[in-house]
């Protein structure tokens, strides 16, 4: 699934193509594609032609494009989120329909002229809907590349990212403590922290040597900062490689991959050695899906030696 970076590096490449935009027309192919929207295809349609498009905003793994009204606020956005293969491309206007198209919006730009911006998805589990913009509980901006402290209803209970100003890291290292889970089940709840799944999860604990299955209440508060230091790190230097592309199935605007896959440390590294130490990298599995890691750098919290008390 398209985690942070990959939907970043998604967001960048749209902004100055569709912010100022018109929706000319809206062709909905499949509407399998509009889980989240509460009317048809049809609705889905009339709701956002002849709108403008305000900018390209970013959440965690959420995506949504504010819909200017004249002489209003805009109160309402489209939201799309690529779940495990969704992409938003960029083509020129009356391009050929790509395979597994299944929404295209027909735009004008008042600098770029006529183009389509058309999302396709192999495994249909990704989104588009119409959706009310509302109040930021925080009252800061509510998502990357908008100032507006706003945000749309279905995406309020996802948290900040630690990239996003806006993301508070007491917040983060109180929530933490709360919690008896497993740190990586922890980095994967986006009401806690968003944009971090499996891929950067599996990096950010590696880069930290802490074990995917030790509970978070025993992190100290070094552990956490030090963590946050290296998702932050992670995300960043996957950001200036494009995110990682292990098919064909996430690329950016204009279908091209990333290349952090040749980065990564831990994940997908099954029975490499470890950089850092030559042993082999492990991967068990975690909740449907796989965590890698090195049993010697990564320790099991049974056996870490235990804590020295103070007399």
């Amino acid at each position: 699934m398209p985690e942070l970076p990959e939907v970043e590096v998604v967001r960048a490449g749209l902004a100055p193509a569709i912010s100022g935009a018109t929706i000319s027309g809206v062709n909905v192919l499949d509407e399998r594609a509009l889980t989240r929207h509460t009317g048809s295809g049809s609705d889905f349609e009339r709701a956002i032609t002849h709108r403008v498009i305000s900018a390209a905003v970013r959440r965690g793994k959420f995506l949504w494009f504010p819909l200017a009204e004249i002489a209003r606020v805009p109160d309402e956005a489209i939201i799309g989120h690529l779940g495990m293969s969704g992409q938003i491309l960029l083509r020129a206007a009356g391009s050929p329909q790509e395979r597994h198209e299944r929404v295209r919006f027909n735009l004008e730009h008042p600098e770029h002229g006529e183009l389509a911006m058309i999302f396709c998805d192999q495994r249909t589990f990704g989104s588009l809907a119409v959706d009310e913009l509302v109040a930021a509980p925080d009252s800061a901006a509510g998502g990357y590349g908008w100032p507006a402290a706003s945000i749309p209803q279905q995406v309020l209970h996802i948290a900040r990212d630690p990239l996003d100003p806006a993301f508070s890291d007491s917040l983060f290292r109180d929530s933490l403590s709360r919690k008896k889970s497993a740190i990586k089940r922890v980095l994967l709840d986006q009401r806690v922290v968003s944009g971090i799944g499996n891929i950067y999860a599996d990096e950010s604990l590696w880069a930290a040597e802490i074990h995917p299955e030790q509970p978070a209440s025993t992190l100290s508060e070094h552990a956490v900062t030090t963590l946050l230091a290296e998702v932050r790190s992670v995300l960043e230097r996957a950001l200036v490689e494009g995110g990682t592309s292990f098919d064909a199935q996430y690329v950016n605007v204009n279908g091209q991959a990333g290349y952090f896959a040749h980065s990564l440390n831990a994940y997908g590294r099954t029975g490499e050695a470890c950089p850092r130490c030559g042993t082999p990298i492990v991967r068990v599995s975690f909740t449907n899906r796989s965590s890698h890691y090195c049993p010697h750098c990564q320790r099991a919290p049974s056996s870490r030696p235990p804590r020295r008390r103070s007399v």
